[in-house]
């Protein structure tokens, strides 16, 4: 399998967090959360690492400065999700091999989560793989909407999704696998056709499916990773959970 580039999106501030720091440098167990996603690539035997930088970059950058094969895309404008994807184009043009796209403000990210994606993304010969999540209380996150025949059609937020919609159980968590040229394409497809004015790359799975591209998701993630930090009262929750895998492992 060809090298895989991991694409780690950490331009965001994190205002309901009430700090100046850019939210992937606010301390989990005494270290940026941003190292703890990193390190989980490592293990997962991701190598090569794009950050996606934006708020106090230089600050984010700093924190990084001994992280080996790590690059460094600007996104000067906060523009949506795709559009900081969209950033790292000029890296990865000559890139041929899987691009993971995942959230630097996600510290539980699981290795063996990431390394039962790829080797499900390197056996279908995938076009994109989700890696998705079953959560008994989906509340606030998008949806994985799939058709009678059980494959994948697309994410629906749940600001758009019926009532029907809302009792799927399977949601998106941000953790994507794509083949680097076919994210390419999928990328200059982007509309920002919606309220927000913004690219979003959960747009992408959508767009590469209805080009007849190989799309699919799989809910491989685990429970903690469901875990998110928005508030202080959350990063008590993650310490706490994080706490209980260290002394397990």
């Amino acid at each position: 399998m060809s090298e895989t580039v991991a694409v780690v999106l950490a331009a965001g501030r994190g205002t309901r967090m009430k700090s100046d720091l850019p939210k992937v440098l606010f301390p989990v167990l005494g270290r940026p959360m941003i190292h703890w996603v990193l390190d989980a690539l490592e293990k997962a035997g991701v190598n090569r690492t794009i950050a996606v930088v934006g708020y106090r970059a230089e600050l984010v950058q700093e924190s990084l400065v001994d992280r080996q094969n790590i690059d460094f895309a600007m996104q000067t404008e906060q523009l949506g999700t795709g559009h900081a994807v969209q950033m790292c184009v000029d890296c990865l043009t000559s890139h041929v091999g899987p691009v993971l796209v995942v959230a630097g403000d996600s510290p539980m990210i699981q290795p063996s989560s990431i390394s039962r994606l790829l080797s499900d993304f390197q056996e279908g010969q995938w076009d994109c793989l989700l890696g998705t999540l079953l959560k008994d209380d989906p509340s606030g996150l998008g949806r994985i909407v799939r058709g009678a025949d059980g494959q994948f059609e697309r994410i629906i937020e749940e600001k758009d999704a019926s009532d029907e919609q809302k009792l799927i159980r399977e949601v998106n968590m941000s953790t994507y696998l794509f083949d680097s040229q076919q994210l390419l394409w999928a990328l200059s497809q982007l509309k920002n056709a919606n309220s927000q004015g913004e690219y979003y790359l959960t747009d992408c799975p959508e767009i590469l499916r209805n080009g007849g591209r190989q799309v699919d998701a799989r809910p491989v993630l685990q429970p903690c990773e469901a875990l998110s930090i928005n508030t202080i009262d959350e990063l008590g929750l993650v310490e706490e959970k994080l706490r209980e895998i260290l002394e397990r492992t």
